[in-house]
């Protein structure tokens, strides 16, 4: 781990360099810029909205529970995705000059979450409209972004080393993506939304359920989330982000025979 913080240190404003190359390549020759990255969620909070409310009956204020959902998903499902095409998506990079290569992920990381922070600008402005009360508790999302976070890094640096060898893995990951995407609570009540009982096991096995719902529940309902299993999945995380670490300090140095 000593050798992690140093490289963090020494790497740390690469990764941040690296998300605004990202960001301004992203925007270069598309006349909207930015405002894809509100667009995006935003309508697919439209769509959800219309085809899921009716569904899912609720007393919740439906956009911002669906649009809140979608900012904490949008950022571990693009996380993820990238994480296990990163290594061959940065071939030049890998190929010419060390970088530790869950620097490029961390890099990734960011430009995600400053993708999310841009979304903000249709979320508050839904909480507005529909009256939302917050609480204190909605102090609670930064820790729950910093727990999704992690896992992510942890879940990511475990996928970059196995997305180097396994040409297959990206579609593989396409697929239970899409699948976990509708077994997350993005659009539903775990609670309210399932037969009595899926949604207390689903919430509990599914750390990115136990953290949307968590979401929801600081932010709608005034009422702090499941700490116990929080505190659990954040001890996972962070085994998972060592054993990854680890994985690609190992094996590292291979990366560039195989691409």
């Amino acid at each position: 781990m000593k050798q992690f913080i140093s490289d963090l240190k020494k790497y740390w404003y690469f990764a941040i360099y690296s998300a605004k190359t990202d960001l301004k390549a992203e925007v270069a020759n598309s006349y909207l810029n930015w405002i894809w990255w509100v667009l995006e969620p935003f309508l697919n909070m439209i769509v959800y909205t219309f085809v899921f409310k009716n569904l899912f009956p609720s007393d919740k204020s439906f956009p911002v529970f669906i649009y809140s959902g979608l900012m904490f998903w949008n950022f571990f499902n693009r996380t993820i995705g990238y994480s296990v095409k990163l290594v061959r998506a940065n071939k030049e990079i890998v190929t010419k000059v060390y970088v530790p290569k869950f620097i490029l992920l961390i890099g990734n990381m960011f430009l995600n979450a400053f993708k999310m922070l841009v979304g903000l600008v249709i979320l508050i402005p839904l909480i507005i409209i529909y009256k939302v009360q917050i609480t204190w508790t909605a102090l609670m999302i930064i820790p729950l972004f910093l727990i999704l976070f992690v896992f992510s890094f942890g879940c990511g640096t475990i996928l970059l080393h196995f997305g180097v060898f396994v040409d297959d893995l990206s579609y593989a990951v396409g697929i239970l993506l899409n699948m976990l995407m509708f077994l997350s609570g993005v659009f539903y009540d775990l609670q309210t939304g399932l037969p009595e009982g899926y949604g207390t096991f689903i919430g509990t096995f599914n750390p990115v359920a136990c953290i949307i719902d968590g979401l929801h529940q600081v932010l709608l309902n005034g009422v702090l989330p499941n700490m116990p299993v929080l505190g659990i999945w954040t001890v996972i995380s962070i085994i998972m982000s060592v054993i990854g670490i680890r994985i690609i300090y190992k094996y590292e140095n291979s990366y560039v025979k195989v691409i």
